[in-house]
């Protein structure tokens, strides 16, 4: 769908996810099981709405999604994810393997982040202020954990075609800028995975809109989480 000629910089690439507030986050999930003794002494208020008491996901930094091209594409700028207030910003990231991440603890206390089975991201403190640098390995996902604060938990996509990822507002809309001309898909991903079925876009000399992606749909009663 053709939506405003261009100037000479590119065509924009908008459009948006929807049935976001039905994915769970792995946290959530584990926290249910009995056996983890997550307890919590908070109660339900009964004034407050149902709809209002069922925990969706923050989409900002959430859920990432990228725009890919047909070729593998190389590391760019390091991206600083910032750790503090109990979790990572952004939550879910996606790069070409070989980008350089840096964490900055903005915390006023330590963090001991470690990659999950690996060796060559191991436990290892990082103070106040402090930053610790990583480069993704390889095509894959990665999940980084804090032994400090456990239900802390970031996931890394190593993507070789990954030309750009953004991160859609509060309402699931989203937009890449200046997009030359060609053949692209685009792709959500949360938790460390693909959400929602890739979207073809071809860009000529015009801005193109992309079909609502569905990232998620209701559970049916009985079914568990994947």
């Amino acid at each position: 769908m053709s939506l405003t000629s261009i100037g000479a910089l590119g065509a924009r690439v908008v459009g948006s996810i929807s049935g976001y507030i039905h994915l769970e986050n792995p946290v959530w999930v584990e926290s249910k099981d009995p056996k983890s003794r997550s307890y919590t002494f908070r109660e339900m208020v009964p004034t407050v709405p149902a709809q209002y008491r069922k925990l969706s996901p923050y989409i900002p930094k959430e859920v990432a999604i990228g725009l890919f091209g047909t070729e593998a594409q190389k590391p760019g700028a390091p991206i600083t994810v910032r750790v503090g207030g109990g979790r990572t910003t952004p939550v879910m990231l996606v790069a070409p393997p070989g980008t350089k991440i840096v964490f900055h603890n903005v915390d006023s206390f330590e963090h001991r982040l470690y990659g999950v089975g690996m060796k060559e991201f191991g436990p290892s403190n990082t103070g106040r202020g402090a930053k610790r640098e990583w480069t993704i390995p390889a095509a894959g996902t990665f999940e980084i954990r804090d032994e400090l604060a456990p239900s802390l938990r970031m996931w890394v996509r190593g993507e070789p075609n990954l030309m750009e990822a953004t991160y859609p507002n509060a309402k699931g809309e989203y937009s890449f800028q200046n997009v030359a001309p060609g053949e692209y898909e685009v792709q959500a991903f949360f938790s460390g995975e693909k959400v929602g079925p890739a979207a073809r876009v071809k860009l000529a000399n015009r801005d193109v809109g992309v079909p609502p992606i569905v990232v998620a749909t209701p559970k049916k009663d009985g079914e568990k989480s994947d």
